[in-house]
């Protein structure tokens, strides 16, 4: 069972391949935050593999998957393996220890953690854009061998070391990273200019449903957890973050539609 977030398509398309390879299902968490229940409850095969498929957003956890699993109930565990696999434009920090908290508040083991290097996508800060299309090609080429490796580390349950930590993983996790969630989350400058067509494609592929439209143009709610979906999506570039990203590329996965 592959539960994952996602935003651009870059863990999309990682789950997607690791779903085909392993034969788990996929389920999407965006969808299954939207239901009222107090937990989460999905029954467990014997032989089942779980996995958290998910960007990493300040170097933790994109903040929805953390909320998802504070809810979660496997029905039916009984040791079976649990993986982290996070996809980062360059390193993750320690993303795999805070998720790995997160899980032991629901009394959930991590096995293993592995992460997928993919084109970078933040571009709402200063100092922070896509990747060129050199570095971006370079590693949409070089994902599928990475993937790859991750499912052989998991068929054989060996650690292969394919986790990304970086430098300074300290300060970026354990300081950077909960600035983030406590500041930037709920908080945005998102608008959307005057080249708006009012095709909607935004508030539809919202994953938290903070985006509305009022009179055909996007407004957002105090719900955004800065997944960049609707900047890097909207097919005429008509939304920007406040001037931040007048000048900054955009990018969503190639592949995911």
């Amino acid at each position: 069972m592959i539960f994952y977030f996602t935003g651009t398509g870059n863990s999309l398309w990682v789950a997607k391949a690791l779903g085909e390879a392993l034969g788990e299902p996929l389920i999407p968490i965006a969808d299954e935050l939207r239901k009222e229940d107090k937990d989460l409850v999905y029954p467990l095969r014997r032989d089942e593999k779980i996995l958290f498929v998910y960007p990493v957003h300040s170097w933790g956890p994109a903040v929805p998957m953390v909320r998802f699993i504070s809810r979660l109930v496997l029905e039916g565990y009984a040791g079976q393996p649990v993986y982290s696999v996070s996809t980062c434009g360059d390193e993750c920090g320690y993303t795999d220890q805070l998720l790995e908290k997160a899980l032991r508040k629901r009394r959930l083991p991590l096995t293993a953690a592995y992460s997928v290097i993919m084109p970078n996508n933040y571009i709402l800060l200063p100092g922070f854009d896509v990747d060129s299309k050199e570095v971006e090609e370079r590693k949409l080429q070089e994902a599928p061998a990475r993937v790859g490796e991750i499912v052989e580390a998991i068929c054989s349950r060996q650690d292969s070391g394919l986790y990304t930590q970086g430098s300074m993983p300290f300060l970026k996790s354990r300081l950077v990273y909960p600035l983030f969630a406590h500041l930037a989350i709920g908080r945005n400058s998102f608008r959307a200019t005057d080249a708006c067509i009012s095709c909607g494609l935004c508030e539809r592929i919202c994953p938290t449903g903070t985006i509305t439209l009022q009179e055909g143009k996007p407004v957002w709610s105090n719900t955004c957890v800065q997944c960049v979906a609707c900047i890097h999506r909207c097919p005429v570039r008509a939304i920007e973050y406040g001037k931040e990203t007048l000048k900054k590329g955009r990018y969503h996965h190639p592949q995911v539609k």
